[in-house]
């Protein structure tokens, strides 16, 4: 696919963008949460900070050519208030409606349900058709939940292939992908005329992990061509032995902590990944997981620069970025290596976006209106939002929700003045 450039709903803290950094492609996010939003900035990664109900297609150019999004999952995960789990005959049903070109119905049934974070799982598809409505359908989907929400892709993915994609739907061993723990996520995959049958999401390059009990010996097929999984202590460097006594019970007891060792996979890194237990052995005591450590099993570079508040539960909301460069290049086309030895070089230092990829994305922005005057933020490095009245001053700043800058950051060699003095946005 030529020139991609990615619209990312629901970003998070940036595990796809970084995946998609990774792959030199540009992207902008947009995340509602403020402590996402932080790290992102840090990250100097482009966003929008802004509910993704209050954008749509056409307020970007058509440059913008491919959606991602992994909406809010807490209604259907297993810790979560099962919500969404019960609803889904509903949602299901919201999606064919979608598909029947009811759209504006569907978003006020939405907007008046009794959990709107169930109904923000539809957006992804509401932007779709919306694109598809304007005459400039997105060229590739990739949308990424937690396994539950299988049935509500299955039915999207028929939606898209009655307007025109190639489409492909499965549940992903994200150890099979080489990422450090045994989550499964699932994965909708779309692209604009491209028959069904070419659309095939890629397969793991690792083994599947088999079994979790603490002293089992490891199971592993040894007549296979590709590598065993990748253990919590290879990722993390450790060369003592250790035991992982997780936050979560099992058998329906809160007292029978799963445990596993250090030369396994982790388990699924949750928000309360910082709860964990980490046991060291020869009675040396325990410690826990730190953000780098927690983020180095979702595959984050060690030095991402984690922050804002609740780093843990924004680690554990983020899709693992190993496993987002993988699909990312096979949707995409890329003929890259992912390999060792790639994403060795990628995890021992983080570096953002350069100032040329993040105007190229500030370019995207096609509602000026808006992007000034909604309770949004646009930010990341050079990405964050500037203009200048005098060619003397460069203001950076939040846009509040009465049009006037919050924030006037001085550029180099320029005096500095008062958000008054520079006034109101267009």
């Amino acid at each position: 696919m030529d020139n991609p450039l990615i619209v990312d709903l629901f970003a998070g803290p940036g595990g796809l963008d970084v995946a998609a950094h990774w792959l030199d492609i540009p992207a902008i996010g947009i995340e509602f949460d403020e402590a996402a939003v932080d790290t992102r900035e840090a990250a100097g990664l482009s966003t929008i900070h802004s509910d993704v109900r209050g954008w749509q297609p056409s307020d970007f150019t058509s440059a913008v050519n491919v959606l991602t999004g992994g909406p809010p999952c807490q209604t259907f995960t297993v810790a979560g208030n099962g919500h969404g789990r019960r609803a889904l005959d509903e949602v299901i049903g919201l999606v064919e409606r979608l598909g029947e070109g009811r759209i504006d119905e569907v978003v006020d049934e939405v907007a008046a349900h009794e959990d709107a974070r169930t109904g923000l799982v539809l957006q992804p598809l509401i932007w779709a058709l919306r694109a598809i409505e304007a005459g400039r359908p997105f060229q590739a989907i990739l949308l990424e939940q937690v396994p539950a929400v299988r049935p509500v892709w299955e039915a999207m993915k028929t939606v898209l292939k009655a307007n025109g994609y190639g489409a492909d739907v499965d549940v992903l061993r994200t150890e099979e992908y080489g990422v450090p723990q045994t989550r499964r996520r699932a994965v909708l995959a779309a692209r604009h005329d491209v028959p069904d049958w070419k659309v095939e999401l890629p397969k793991g390059t690792h083994q599947p992990y088999v079994g979790t009990a603490v002293g089992s010996d490891l199971i592993l097929d040894l007549g296979s061509c590709k590598p065993k999984w990748i253990s919590m202590s290879e990722a993390l460097g450790w060369a003592e032995p250790f035991t992982v006594v997780s936050n979560y019970g099992t058998g329906g007891d809160p007292k029978n902590r799963c445990k596993r060792r250090h030369d396994r996979p982790a388990f699924t890194v949750t928000g309360k990944v910082s709860r964990n237990r980490v046991v060291l052995d020869g009675k040396r005591g325990e410690r826990r997981f730190g953000p780098a450590e927690a983020g180095r099993l979702q595959t984050f570079p060690t030095d991402y620069p984690w922050s804002g508040r609740d780093v843990p539960q924004q680690i554990g909301n983020a899709i693992p970025p190993r496993l987002g460069a993988h699909v990312l290049a096979w949707l995409l086309g890329i003929d890259v290596r992912l390999d060792e030895e790639f994403f060795a070089a990628r995890n021992s230092g983080w570096t953002g976006p350069t100032a040329a990829t993040a105007e190229r994305v500030r370019g995207a922005i096609e509602n000026q209106a808006l992007r000034w005057d909604s309770l949004t933020k646009v930010a990341g490095g050079p990405m964050r939002v500037e203009r200048s009245d005098d060619d003397r001053t460069r203001v950076v700043g939040v846009v509040g929700s009465r049009s006037a800058i919050d924030a006037v950051e001085q550029a180099a060699g320029h005096e500095a003045r008062t958000p008054a003095a520079v006034g109101a946005a267009p």
